[in-house]
């Protein structure tokens, strides 16, 4: 039910001598600050006085996020500022997460500009109603000492939230339902009386305009970077500042992988998740409990592994898989790979096995090139669920099951080539056709000589895309035509040490000290043919361009057809059967 009416601020300028500057907007009043007792705040909340603006993001947090927000709360750590807007309000039928409030009119609501997932969840959490409902059906556990979500058999020593945090109702559960529990009183007592008391900062707005308000949350929500997952697990497990410097980190292994394989620099995030899969399919598992094996929940398949083993061996698994993609799939730079979740299977797999047979790499190198295809269209999802789910397929101690179920993960896949016409090196039909160039060992038209992978990475080096390896034929059409996106307008000149803008029209000029022989190399490393090299020559831009786009997909059709083997069978190797004759 919306609470309030749409409003649009206008500005009114009339009457204004010419010349003269309209005031910036601002805060009437600078806010105040106040601290509110949990159990005010609540109170507050159930009465209706907390209310969220239309311009608040939906409720996003898990119940792990929820449960840790409790966590800080029974350990005395901060939690946070809110910032409340005090204005009037009409009487209204307040939504705040699963619970609906029959509000009343009111000069003094608060309206949550900051706080709304802290607000809606401790509200939420605490309440009868509200904590039946996920994610704020937590309880607490008062044998572990910890928060948990609703177990699914619980037992004496589980307490609901609400019947913690209400004196009243603690009382009588333990002369009741949580008799079984009585030595646990104390404890319980306890947590109570630190959630009731605990103190929650709040800055006070008093302001009439909306737009100043919305102006604020935008600044508080979008202004500066949010920390990344690796930012927040190299938080986590940074150790004591001495000998910091020689310790891995994720950040440390980014660069070392760089430098060793010429691949190029891999994100921290990329880097934590791959090795976060070679210990577990899941990499989007809880972060606190990675190296604490008894409160992990499921089996570690590394138990004991510490923090500087699991990081050597991630980076390891790493660099086998990025060679595996350098050497098999002719993905020689990171710039050039369709999507990042590949990689990240691939370092669990081979870091299970990292002697795979030899007819294993040749299925792996089919599956890569099927997800690069037409991965999108079978998972559906982000990189992360994509990462997941083919993770998942890989088991430990098998390595023929876990290619079949990698495989099998792509049965629905159906076999088509990407639009050659829309060339872009920041998407995925840019990076393959980038490959299937590279694939042809692409020539200097200058030289004659073959760039080399070295070349590549020291002109890419932490580059996410191949820009600077890439120009157009033909930069400026006369008028906007079509064809200046096709793939070929392209040219792939992937070296420093010539002046890559020359490149494309030497294409239509054979050097004088060039062989025929080595200028039909330079021409086919380059899908030009010597008829399209000729018509670039003649600036003949409409039909080179057709030419040598036929040419870029018949080449692309037949990569394609190589690497992803649509129509074979994907038989495990021979040492998968058991060719013994029975008796």
């Amino acid at each position: 039910m919306t609470l309030l009416k749409a409003h649009q601020p206008t500005l009114h300028t009339q009457g204004l001598a010419p010349g003269k500057e309209i005031r910036m907007a601002g805060l009437d009043t600078q806010p105040s600050a106040t601290t509110y007792d949990l159990e005010d705040l609540i109170s507050e909340a159930w009465s209706g006085r907390i209310r969220v603006p239309h311009f608040q993001r939906d409720f996003r947090w898990t119940s792990q996020d929820v449960i840790r927000l409790f966590d800080s709360i029974v350990r005395g750590y901060p939690i946070g500022s809110l910032l409340l807007w005090v204005r009037h309000s009409p009487a209204a039928m307040v939504q705040l997460g699963a619970l609906r409030i029959e509000a009343p009119e009111t000069d003094q609501a608060l309206w949550v500009v900051d706080g709304q997932q802290r607000v809606t969840s401790l509200a939420n959490s605490l309440h009868l109603e509200g904590n039946r409902k996920e994610p704020f059906n937590v309880y607490y556990d008062l044998a572990k000492k910890e928060f948990i979500p609703t177990p699914k058999l619980p037992e004496p020593h589980h307490i609901p939230l609400p019947i913690l945090f209400d004196l009243e109702e603690l009382l009588g559960w333990f002369a009741g339902e949580g008799k079984g529990a009585a030595d646990y009183f104390n404890e319980a007592r306890s947590v109570a009386k630190r959630l009731r008391q605990y103190k929650v900062p709040a800055y006070l707005v008093k302001q009439d305009d909306e737009e100043v308000l919305t102006d604020i949350f935008d600044r508080m929500n979008n202004f500066g970077k949010r920390l990344s997952r690796a930012e927040i697990f190299s938080a986590l497990f940074a150790g004591p500042e001495k000998g910091s410097a020689d310790r891995l980190s994720i950040s440390k292994i980014a660069d070392r992988v760089a430098a060793s394989t010429g691949f190029g620099s891999i994100d921290n995030d990329t880097v934590l998740h791959a090795i976060l899969a070679r210990r577990g399919p899941d990499i989007t598992r809880e972060p606190r409990t990675e190296f604490d094996d008894s409160r992990r929940r499921t089996n570690p398949e590394f138990p004991g592994e510490d923090q500087e083993t699991a990081y050597t061996e991630g980076e390891r698994a790493l660099v086998r898989a990025i060679t595996f993609f350098q050497e098999e799939v002719v993905v020689p730079h990171i710039s050039l790979l369709a999507y990042r979740a590949p990689l990240v299977v691939f370092t669990r797999f081979f870091a299970h096995f990292p002697d795979p047979d030899i007819r294993n790499i040749q299925l792996l190198r089919r599956l890569y090139w099927r997800v690069a295809v037409a991965g999108p269209a079978v998972f559906k999802g982000s990189f992360t669920q994509m990462a997941r789910t083919l993770a998942a397929k890989i088991y430990p101690g098998d390595e023929n099951g876990s290619v079949r179920r990698l495989l099998e993960s792509m049965e629905t896949a159906q076999e088509s080539v990407p639009n050659a016409r829309r060339f872009r090196t920041n998407e995925a039909t840019g990076k393959i056709i980038l490959c299937s160039w590279w694939a042809l060992r692409p020539r200097s038209p200058l030289t004659g000589k073959r760039y080399e992978v070295q070349e590549l990475s020291d002109l890419l080096a932490d580059q996410a895309t191949a820009a600077f390896a890439v120009r157009q034929i033909f930069p400026r059409f006369s008028t906007a035509k079509k064809e200046q996106l096709w793939a070929a307008n392209r040219v792939f000149a992937p070296s420093s040490d010539e002046p890559i803008n020359e490149v494309p029209s030497r294409l239509g000029t054979r050097p004088l000290d060039m062989s025929e022989e080595t200028w039909d190399a330079v021409l086919a490393s380059h899908c030009i043919s010597r008829e399209a090299s000729q018509l670039l020559a003649e600036d003949d831009r409409e039909n080179f361009l057709l030419v040598r786009q036929d040419a870029v997909e018949k080449h692309l059709l037949r990569f394609l057809t190589r690497m992803a083997e649509w129509d074979y069978e994907d038989t495990p190797p021979l040492s998968s059967f058991d060719l013994d004759d029975e008796e």
